[in-house]
């Protein structure tokens, strides 16, 4: 699981990140707000650990920003902003948890864990368009017509449709085949542009369009019924 803990109190910073480290995450650290919003603007996480007094840009314009792009990223509001007005300005924010300090890490750590089990919950099957997705089974359909596809295509796709409206590079992508079953053509320089290709032919009619971003990656993002 990939964390992005926003916090500007360096020791604290230095202790969480150990602590979550050696629990299994992979941890970003951003020391301050503008840091946070250019992280998750380039990264995908699955969880964010937020601090409210942020300086250069406060956390709670950090959420706010986030929400607008992010409905479904979970995000723990971790800070010394305590008060019941701050409580609720979080919360109606668009954070999901909120853990005033100071705080035990075994609380913490609790907390994550329960925020990325409802998060996986929700993400058992998605539909953008006329596309659905069933992550157990891995079956795609498009106005309810399974598609045949191969490993690659099925693991590209889910990825895409989980961080959908969001900028997926090519790193993020082999990343993501690594491990896979092997196939000549995805050893190619060219192997993303290739999936890519097949994709967008089997998504024909799914009212969803997968977007070359020059320079940066793909997204993909409905279309109006009808395009």
């Amino acid at each position: 699981m990939n964390l992005l803990l926003a916090e500007d109190d360096a020791l604290l910073a230095d202790a969480l990140c150990a602590q979550m480290r050696a629990c299994g995450f992979s941890v970003e650290h951003a020391p301050n707000g503008a840091v946070a919003q250019y992280l998750l603007a380039k990264q995908s996480f699955d969880l964010v650990v937020l601090d409210l007094g942020l300086p250069l840009v406060d956390g709670l314009t950090v959420l706010k920003q986030l929400r607008e792009t992010n409905a479904s990223l979970p995000v723990l509001i971790l800070t010394a902003l305590d008060s019941l007005d701050d409580r609720v300005a979080g919360l109606n924010a668009g954070a999901d948890d909120y853990l005033g300090k100071p705080f035990d890490f075994p609380e913490l750590e609790a907390r994550m864990r329960a925020l990325l089990r409802r998060s996986r919950a929700q993400k058992t099957s998605d539909e953008l368009g006329r596309l659905s997705l069933q992550r157990e089974t891995h079956i795609a359909r498009v106005a309810g017509e399974m598609l045949e596809l191969s490993p690659r295509e099925w693991e590209l796709l889910e990825l895409l449709m989980t961080h959908h409206g969001r900028v997926i590079t090519k790193e993020q992508i082999t990343q993501a085949w690594s491990g896979g079953a092997g196939d000549p053509a995805a050893s190619a320089n060219n192997a993303v542009e290739v999936y890519i290709h097949r994709l967008r032919r089997k998504l024909e009619g799914a009212q969803v369009a997968i977007r070359t971003v020059r320079g940066l990656g793909y997204l993909l993002e409905a279309e109006p019924a009808g395009a």
